[in-house]
């Protein structure tokens, strides 16, 4: 059916249901107002407002707020593997771990609040062992000495992790200043992981 063809004199409920691409569009949204606002924020009816449709549409992708934000964490978890694999050694890995943080924060605040998710969804739980895998892949690379190598990607995870961190909570203004975090991550990892 055309446009053309949808009689707009007819109520919405009798109108054909169409919206493009209704859980990327939920999705972003979501995003937006975590970015913004933090996933206390989140409401399923503020953002079916704001993408023009039924407050019970976004349940029918998500089921509810938790279902919703397990869908950001997984896809943030998939996003990060991603970019992890795309290193070439392990502090490259903590340089795209920090860059992931910085470019996707409303996942990363996400993935990292196990109170919010649902553990035991396949698709998190998926993503957030690939991303795991490629961690562990970086780490494998290097020797780590005397050190458990299980102990050396805690501390790689630590350092990328808690750097990034701070620096989206804007704890690292000072120290970093206008410097490129990126660049201050290096000096840092290569400081501490010869």
């Amino acid at each position: 059916m055309a446009p053309a063809d949808i009689d707009s004199t007819e109520p919405a409920s009798r109108r054909p249901y169409h919206h493009g691409d209704l859980r990327r569009a939920i999705l972003t949204a979501a995003l937006d107002v975590i970015a913004a606002d933090g996933p206390a924020a989140l409401s399923l009816r503020d953002l079916a407002r704001r993408a023009g449709v039924s407050h019970a549409a976004p349940a029918h992708h998500f089921k509810d707020r938790t279902g919703l934000l397990t869908s950001i964490a997984a896809e943030g978890f998939g996003l990060l593997a991603t970019t992890l694999r795309e290193a070439s050694d392990l502090k490259e890995a903590g340089v795209r771990y920090v860059r992931f943080a910085r470019e996707h924060p409303a996942h990363f605040q996400v993935m990292f609040a196990p109170g919010l998710l649902r553990a035991d969804d396949l698709e998190l739980t998926t993503a957030r062992a690939l991303a795991g895998d490629a961690l562990r892949e970086s780490v494998s690379a290097v020797d780590p000495g005397d050190i458990d190598p299980r102990l050396a990607g805690v501390a790689a995870w630590s350092l990328a992790h808690g750097f990034a961190t701070l620096l989206l909570g804007h704890n690292l203004d000072g120290p970093v200043g206008d410097q490129d975090p990126e660049e201050v991550f290096r000096t840092l990892a290569a400081t501490l992981f010869r």
